[in-house]
């Protein structure tokens, strides 16, 4: 059941004309997304976002303590959150070789003594993706062959985006080229931070334009984007630029992904998707390594968007080490035990 929703996080416009009749709605099915355009920018709607922080910041300690699973029940919410995970390498000694065991892990993300205890041998369970950075596309899609396993490829200057823009319009090309399915792109954190949303806006669709097919994540970096007002109005302006995904963090910044900055990314995912239709999905990444604070994100996404938002086309983590964990936490409800992590081939 979703939650409601709490006044001072609406979308509201007072001076607003009558409403229009609500044009023909996209079809968001149990196994399809209708993909975003995006739309023309609307700088009155953008301008009049305003977020109650006092607000955002009380719902978001409430999350970890309105839900508990266990036993049966968190194993397969955890096998829910390993088809989600991105699973990622963006170091500066990463190898072929690393990045080809990184590859074989997606591909089989839970030892197999395991999944046979869970009674899961016979169901097919892979990460969501590999994401890499655009020199190890190439080994990536070579290693996942024949996997339907996507490659996402870190873009646009990452993780500062501050290169050139025609350098990180050709690295866009580039990675689709070499056979990247998804594109994760940093924005200029200055468009938000001096309120230039029509920079940011044909910035983002500029990128966009670029992917062609593949799909395109917009990273917000939201722990350099002051306050949350701003990762609001980020979040909807790259929505409207033609964003299929918005995503906290490149995992670099001081400060990642939250629940108060994921609650209000997600609550302007439900404003775009009531006011046009396209339903947009969301990525938080940075720091999530442990089962619970996956959990928890799988609490927030089902409370305020509903369990449509817990498949991969709607939901992704951004994580290395957090598959560690997911395992762990298995192999301690198969056997009782904890095992070490050193145990496990990802650390």
């Amino acid at each position: 059941m979703q939650s409601k929703i709490e006044p001072a996080l609406r979308l509201t416009r007072p001076d607003a004309p009558a409403a229009k009749p609500a044009p023909v709605r996209p079809r968001l099915t149990a196994d399809h997304v209708e993909r975003n355009p995006g739309t023309a920018l609307d700088l009155d709607i953008v301008r009049s976002l305003r977020v109650n922080r006092s607000a955002v910041e009380r719902r978001a300690a409430t999350i970890p303590t309105r839900r508990t699973v266990k036993k049966e029940w968190q194993a397969g919410w955890l096998l829910r959150a390993i088809s989600l995970i991105d699973l990622t390498t963006l170091a500066g000694d990463d190898t072929a070789g690393n990045v080809k065991r990184l590859c074989a892990k997606a591909a089989h993300p839970v030892r197999s003594d395991i999944m046979a205890a869970l009674g899961m041998s016979d169901v097919p369970l892979t990460t969501g993706a590999v994401c890499v950075y655009h020199a190890m596309v190439p080994t990536a899609v070579d290693a996942l062959r024949g996997t339907n396993i996507p490659v996402a490829a870190v873009s646009t200057g990452f993780p500062a985006g501050l290169s050139p823009l025609e350098e990180r319009v050709r690295e866009i090309r580039a990675s689709v080229a070499a056979g990247a399915r998804e594109i994760d792109i940093v924005i200029t954190r200055g468009h938000v931070l001096t309120g230039n949303w029509q920079a940011l806006y044909d910035e983002v669709k500029l990128f966009r334009d670029a992917c062609g097919d593949a799909h395109m994540k917009s990273i917000l970096a939201t722990g350099e984007l002051a306050t949350l007002g701003n990762v609001a109005r980020a979040s909807m302006v790259a929505m409207m630029a033609g964003s299929d995904f918005i995503k906290t963090s490149t995992g670099k910044e001081g400060v990642n992904a939250t629940l108060p900055f994921s609650l209000v990314m997600v609550r302007m995912i439900r404003e775009y998707q009531e006011a046009t239709g396209y339903a947009v999905g969301y990525k938080p990444a940075g720091g999530i390594r442990a089962a619970k604070n996956a959990l928890e994100y799988l609490f927030l996404m089902k409370d305020e968007l509903g369990d449509r938002w817990l498949k991969p086309d709607l939901f992704r983590f951004g994580a290395s080490g957090l598959l560690t964990d997911i395992e762990r936490q298995l192999e301690h409800f198969v056997t009782g035990r904890y095992s070490a992590a050193h145990r496990h081939p990802m650390v």
